[in-house]
């Protein structure tokens, strides 16, 4: 991971006594509740490594919680979060998980509101900084630092290319991008993150090409 800036090393304004356990946290849980897109119903939160260690005294777990609620790092309601969810209606389960993972600080978030379900993994790498490991068991590398997409596709010869095709056609930047599928034909994600914020319309046209089956927007 390169840093962007000495910002990126010193931490974000926040909440909290730790740039890792507390912003990054909050940051996992606000990408979460992004690509869930409303307030979930229900949200299980798994710890792992030092997170599971020590959620409860660096604030990981209100951190978390209140990026849920879609409070950014530096919201003086964090420390509050755990009740404020609960007014909004939103239950909460913590779990202490024992296995080993390959980041210290991993967390797990598991979403619903009856009608939808939403799964992902998440690292927070030190100075607010974080990665998007895993989404509804596809693996990919999302920082939640820059505009992006996420494209739901059937797996099909030429569709990348088409995807791509409309981004050029708008003069729309792809900075990252990367393509994982569960098995060849089936499921397929991409990834992409890009240098500006992508129009309702371009969304629209992405919408319209075949085989895609959802496009999930972020912005920064």
């Amino acid at each position: 991971m390169k840093y962007r800036s000495a910002f990126d090393i010193i931490g974000p304004v926040m909440i909290g006594p730790s740039s890792s356990h507390t912003a990054g946290a909050a940051r996992i849980g606000r990408v979460a509740r992004t690509l869930f897109g409303a307030l979930p119903k229900r949200a299980v939160i798994s710890f792992y490594g030092s997170f599971a260690k020590t959620y409860k005294g660096h604030g990981t777990d209100v951190a978390v919680v209140g990026g849920l609620l879609d409070f950014d790092t530096f919201d003086q309601r964090i420390p509050r979060s755990l009740k404020l969810a609960e007014e909004a209606g939103m239950e909460v389960e913590f779990l202490v998980e024992e296995s080993i993972t390959e980041h210290p600080n991993t967390v797990k978030i598991q979403l619903s509101d009856g009608q939808k379900e939403l799964e992902l993994v998440g690292i927070s790498i030190g100075g607010g900084t974080i990665e998007i490991t895993e989404l509804n068991s596809f693996k990919l590398k999302l920082s939640g630092a820059n505009p992006a997409i996420l494209v739901v596709h059937h797996d099909q010869f030429g569709l990348i290319s088409a995807v791509t095709t409309v981004l050029s056609k708008y003069q729309i930047n792809i900075g990252h991008m990367e393509v994982s599928r569960k098995e060849k034909g089936q499921m397929a994600l991409m990834v992409i993150e890009v240098d500006q914020k992508i129009e309702d319309h371009v969304i629209q046209e992405l919408e319209a090409l075949p085989h895609v089956t959802q496009i999930i927007r972020m912005v920064e």
